[in-house]
């Protein structure tokens, strides 16, 4: 109506343009994978690994650490937990932008296609990173942007459709119900 070609005037008028997002694939190569077992969420030594070192390990991964445990210049090394496997080959794929929760759920829906036809992996994951100054909170507390902003959640879907659901926060925010 009305109302949307004003909208619309003072977007061109003051140069603001929609952008979409920003879509990245790789193919990760020899990747050491943690062994998880959908049924059990503390992992077991030898046989597999808990959501805690999941979770650690897939932030590496997502932001390119190297996984050898090869000191450099550096203090610290990392290396994927016990145990592990090798993958030959992994594909990550990165959507940056705004994302609507609709096309999460469509995502998540895709994802979970993909175990309908016999297939070699036994996981996969997809995470959602909120922007660190988000307005969204959980109850009735402010978003604590100004400690860190940590806002994402993370699913890990099993070839059976079990999923863990993992969450972070920042430390002066409530979580979810």
């Amino acid at each position: 109506g009305a109302e949307g070609s004003t909208l619309m005037s003072y977007f061109s008028k003051n140069q603001i343009k929609a952008l979409k997002p920003k879509i990245t694939f790789s193919t990760l190569r020899d990747l050491q994978c943690p062994v998880l077992q959908s049924n059990e969420l503390q992992g077991k030594p030898e046989e597999s690994c808990s959501t805690e070192e999941l979770f650690e390990w897939l932030g590496a991964v997502l932001n390119q650490v190297s996984l050898d445990n090869k000191s450099s210049s550096f203090l610290s090394t990392y290396c994927c937990p016990q145990p592990n496997t090798m993958v030959e080959k992994a594909f990550l794929c990165t959507i940056t932008g705004f994302i609507i929760p609709e096309k999460i759920i469509q995502l998540l829906e895709q994802l979970c296609c993909y175990f309908g036809e016999p297939k070699l992996a036994y996981w996969l994951t997809l995470t959602v990173h909120g922007f660190a100054d988000s307005p969204v909170s959980w109850r009735e507390s402010e978003h604590g942007f100004h400690k860190g902003g940590e806002n994402l959640y993370n699913f890990v879907i099993f070839r059976n459709l079990d999923y863990w659901l993992q969450m972070a926060v920042g430390t002066n925010d409530d979580c979810p119900p």
